[in-house]
């Protein structure tokens, strides 16, 4: 079955074209459990084994550790407490979780919440993007971006990082992409990267200068250079703006609810949220300003 044909199945049974989506993303979702535990862990060994070789450079050199994306798919899935490898049902996305009650089918311990939780995400958010942009090559785009932005948003509200190994190939597969027209034009794109990166890099060196703090990181630079290249620097505006109403919106909830807010709030699940925003109904927000 060619591609055509297949999306031309999908057009004529829209039913099957978001159920196919729904139960994709779903899949996705327990891969992108793998990337949100292991990339931070596998960056950590490699960043304390680069300062003991600093500290210690006299000593025997450790063996060198695999690159953090390789850590990703080594050793197979376990449990994070017993350590003991899981079988094929456990990993069914949700349903083993709902099966198990929550907890290791071996040792007992408590499986944290946020495994169903990012499938659960990445199903709803599949489902959103292909009902909304229906059944396109761009919409399949559309998709890997919303993925990597869940990814990179729950590794920054874990860590308060943006890895590089995520932000800067989605830039580069942004750029790609649009070299083939799919979602903006390629010159669009390459400025959405550029004035990306800047804007919040303007920004953040106007806060330092003015308090001598820090306001953001480097990784949020990146992450809104990445959503320019994909949907281009027509698109900055209204990410920086939904961005920054969503974080002003959530620390005053957090403060009028007692909640002890962090000086430091990660900035990355917010750029998302802007970059999804614009992906799916960009244009008629557009329009709407413009009234």
């Amino acid at each position: 079955m060619t591609t055509s044909t297949l999306f031309d199945l999908f057009t004529q049974h829209n039913a099957v074209w978001l159920i196919t989506a729904s139960v994709f993303s779903l899949l996705v979702g327990s891969f992108l459990n793998v990337l949100i535990l292991r990339l931070p862990k596998a960056m950590q060994a490699e960043w304390e084994q680069e300062c003991q070789a600093l500290l210690q450079p006299s000593k025997q050199e450790h063996e060198p550790l695999a690159p953090a994306l390789a850590a990703i798919a080594w050793p197979a899935s376990h449990c994070p407490s017993c350590l003991t490898p899981l079988k094929a049902w456990h990993n069914i996305p949700v349903i083993s979780y709902v099966l198990l009650r929550g907890k290791c089918a071996f040792c007992g311990i408590k499986i944290s919440s946020q495994y169903p939780l990012v499938e659960l995400l990445t199903a709803v958010l599949g489902l959103l993007v292909a009902w909304v942009l229906g059944p396109h090559v761009s919409t399949l785009m559309a998709l890997i971006l919303v993925y990597m932005l869940v990814a990179l948003a729950v590794i920054d509200l874990d860590h308060k990082l943006l890895p590089d190994q995520l932000t800067l190939p989605l830039m580069w597969l942004g750029l790609i992409v649009n070299a083939m027209g799919i979602i903006t034009s390629l010159e669009d794109a390459f400025w959405g990267a550029v004035a990306g990166y800047l804007c919040l890099w303007l920004i953040y060196w106007g806060f330092r200068l003015a308090t001598g703090r820090h306001g953001m990181g480097y990784g949020d630079f990146k992450l809104l250079a990445a959503l320019g290249a994909w949907l281009g620097w027509q698109a900055l505006p209204l990410i920086v703006l939904v961005s920054a109403v969503a974080g002003i919106v959530v620390a005053l909830v957090l403060r009028l609810r007692s909640t002890p807010t962090d000086p430091q709030m990660p900035f990355g699940p917010f750029l998302s949220a802007g970059g999804l925003v614009y992906l799916l109904w960009g244009e008629p927000l557009w329009r709407l300003f413009q009234l």
